[in-house]
């Protein structure tokens, strides 16, 4: 079978690259024929991503990059325009569980944590990237979102209520970019075979799940430059496809 190649020439970034969902996409991107930006703290579980994306013929950049310092966003953004003065995609896959706790329990410090990866970050990387985006002449960002939004249960406040809010500035930013080249939507990606996901379900038989790697090709369809959906929020479970209401 031959590789598509929707992504050749273009410039993607991906963060939590490192492991899980972040660098299955990286490697699809790559594999599509993006230059991938890996982004994420591990150095060790970068490089592997990197060296599984050449030995297929790709290409990658590695920066080790902690989404929870303020500055970092705005470095990287630097760095992005002064060596490619656009990005054409952005798949924001970083992301923590934080504490399965009761609201009235949860340690200030963890909400932070919780809330600085799962939101404030994403906020620093659209206001950190947003002009390189609009460079491109198909700009894409991608959130990864969960269906604890829709679905909630006791003792994941902090989780869902992190991602509940970076649904709502997705969905804010994607009708403030509807007249430009951006399109932005969210995808979730449900159950699936993470670390993530034993944390939270340490009983679950893992291989009863899908892999990283089978969500990968949609993520990659989602930040080409013919996918024209822009505000949607994407269920790969049941590949609903929901669109936010007019702005």
């Amino acid at each position: 079978m031959t590789t598509r190649k929707s992504h050749s020439g273009r410039i993607a970034l991906v963060t939590g690259a490192s492991r899980g969902i972040g660098a299955a996409a990286a490697k699809e991107l790559a594999r599509q024929g993006a230059h991938v930006i890996l982004a994420a703290r591990s150095q060790g579980g970068l490089e592997e991503v990197d060296d599984a994306i050449r030995a297929e013929g790709g290409s990658a950049t590695l920066v080790p990059l902690d989404l929870r310092e303020p500055q970092s966003c705005i470095e990287l953004a630097k760095a992005i325009e002064s060596r490619w003065g656009r990005l054409d995609a952005l798949v924001a896959a970083a992301g923590v569980l934080g504490p399965l706790t009761p609201v009235s329990q949860i340690e200030p410090k963890l909400w932070a944590e919780t809330f600085t990866v799962n939101f404030h970050a994403n906020w620093a990387l659209i206001r950190a990237l947003e002009p390189l985006l609009k460079a491109s002449d198909s700009g894409r960002a991608v959130f990864l979102t969960s269906g604890a939004v829709k679905s909630t249960r006791a003792y994941w406040s902090a989780y869902a209520a992190s991602k509940a809010a970076l649904d709502a500035l997705v969905e804010c930013w994607a009708k403030e970019m509807a007249a430009t080249n951006v399109r932005a939507n969210l995808v979730n990606p449900g159950p699936m075979r993470t670390a993530m996901r034993k944390a939270a379900f340490p009983g679950e038989d893992p291989q009863t799940l899908p892999p990283p790697e089978a969500l990968a090709p949609l993520i990659a369809d989602m930040a080409g430059p013919d996918y024209a959906e822009n505000g949607a929020w994407v269920d790969f479970p049941t590949a609903e496809t929901a669109l936010s209401g007019p702005g």
